[in-house]
């Protein structure tokens, strides 16, 4: 069954959250991609990196890719600062040595932190509740 169009089950909390969307270019090279792909699966990525994204206060992280446009879903508590936890995840083991590793596959320049390869998207609509 494809997900895609099922849809995707999302994790509920007993707190309320907020949502952070971004994006992020790869290469157009479809071996890159396959590897990108790879390296973010169960097996290949890395704890250290999944650590340090929850000690920061994450609760949940997705990414979606359609060609080579990738979509960052990111989900935290309400009282959650972003700019202090971007910071904080810089400076955690293995952090810096992912973004290099991840580098190759993206269209960002070299040495840039995750916070600033994502770029964030801004919410232009949104279906409210009555």
């Amino acid at each position: 069954m494809e997900t895609s169009k099922t849809g995707y089950q999302v994790q509920s909390y007993n707190v309320p959250v907020k949502r952070y969307c971004q994006t992020l270019d790869l290469r157009d090279s479809p071996e890159l991609i396959a590897e990108y792909r790879k390296r973010h699966s169960e097996t290949e990525a890395w704890p250290e990196i999944l650590a340090g994204i929850r000690e920061v206060g994450i609760l949940e992280m997705e990414i979606y890719i359609l060609g080579t446009r990738l979509f960052m879903i990111v989900e935290t508590p309400v009282d959650f600062d972003w700019d202090t936890a971007m910071a904080r995840l810089n400076t955690l083991p293995r952090q810096q040595e992912w973004e290099e590793y991840m580098a190759i596959f993206q269209q960002a320049d070299p040495g840039m932190s995750s916070a600033e390869k994502w770029k964030p998207m801004e919410r232009m609509f949104h279906l409210y509740n009555t």
